[in-house]
């Protein structure tokens, strides 16, 4: 009997679970352990974990003596990364024989860090990638082993980019998982797609407030890029404030001047509003409060 392939699973949330979901199918493939992030116990992973006779790990420093000694017992082949917080270093990195390999919701070398989808649409993407690639000791800078990408239309929001990467994310990961497994790995550098790429800054509370003063185009972009189960994009309107779920972009709208936030339109749901280029549509929004013609949101 062939020996199976070994794996150690670092993982979290939803992402971490569709892709179990495909290697525990494997028989091929043995999960020794699954380590969740220290911050959050993860209870489907657990249960994963009690269900299959999977040792089940958390650690506040992936990376001190006491976690290496403890992994480096399981002999893995691999260990994959699938939305886990903590940054590898070399010794992790390199203890399983085929080293360490990560899953990441965007196309390196571009959109590497934080809040991918939400930049993807911000920017006004037609498309968004996955990438599964090595592990460095840099963020998300490895050698690539596969890249997929995904179209993006002016139907998807937040919501709608993020289940599918669930299962995409899941799907390019175990297809890596195999390549790596039968030794047919055909790597791709990332400086030779670009020298130096581009890195997405975590977004932070305050970031979600809405300025008026861009186009109709980019408010649509921004608000759909954090609708739920994002923040929600916020304004305030006489003084309170008011969440932007979304919005409608209106087709062939009138360029005239006038004063951009001003509510220049009401709709039986909803309410039109003055851009920089134009007008908008807010479609679905919470606040407290009557929202009334020549209302200004700031």
């Amino acid at each position: 009997m062939n020996k199976k392939f070994t794996i150690g699973y670092f993982a979290d949330g939803k992402w971490a679970h569709e892709a179990f979901k495909l290697l525990i199918q494997d028989e091929s493939i043995d999960i020794k352990f699954i380590c969740v992030r220290y911050d959050s116990s993860d209870e489907v992973l657990r249960k994963f974990a009690e269900e299959y006779n999977i040792d089940y790990l958390r650690h506040k420093n992936i990376n001190s003596r006491e976690f290496l000694q403890q992994v480096e017992d399981y002999d893995c082949d691999l260990f994959v990364s699938m939305s886990f917080n903590q940054i590898f270093k070399k010794e992790i990195i390199n203890m399983p024989k085929f080293k360490t390999i990560n899953c990441h919701a965007g196309k390196l070398p571009f959109y590497r860090g934080r809040n991918i989808l939400n930049w993807a649409l911000i920017n006004d993407e037609k498309e968004f990638g996955i990438t599964v690639h090595y592990v460095d000791e840099r963020i998300d800078t490895g050698d690539i082993i596969l890249q997929e990408t995904y179209p993006i239309t002016d139907m998807d929001d937040y919501n709608t980019l993020l289940n599918r990467a669930y299962v995409e994310c899941a799907n390019i990961l175990f297809r890596a998982i195999k390549v790596v497994q039968k030794g047919k790995v055909d790597l791709i550098k990332q400086t030779d797609i670009h020298p130096i790429g581009f890195y997405c800054g975590r977004r932070q509370e305050g970031d979600e407030t809405l300025n008026w003063n861009q186009t109709s185009r980019e408010l649509f972009n921004f608000i759909r890029a954090i609708c739920k189960p994002g923040p929600m994009a916020r304004s305030t309107l006489n003084g309170t404030e008011i969440k932007i779920n979304k919005s409608k972009l209106i087709e062939n709208a009138p360029a005239y001047k006038g004063i951009a936030g001003q509510v220049v339109g009401k709709k039986e749901n909803g309410f039109i509003v003055k851009t920089k280029d134009a007008t908008i549509e807010i479609i679905e929004y919470g606040y407290d409060g009557k929202i009334r013609m020549g209302d200004r949101l700031k």
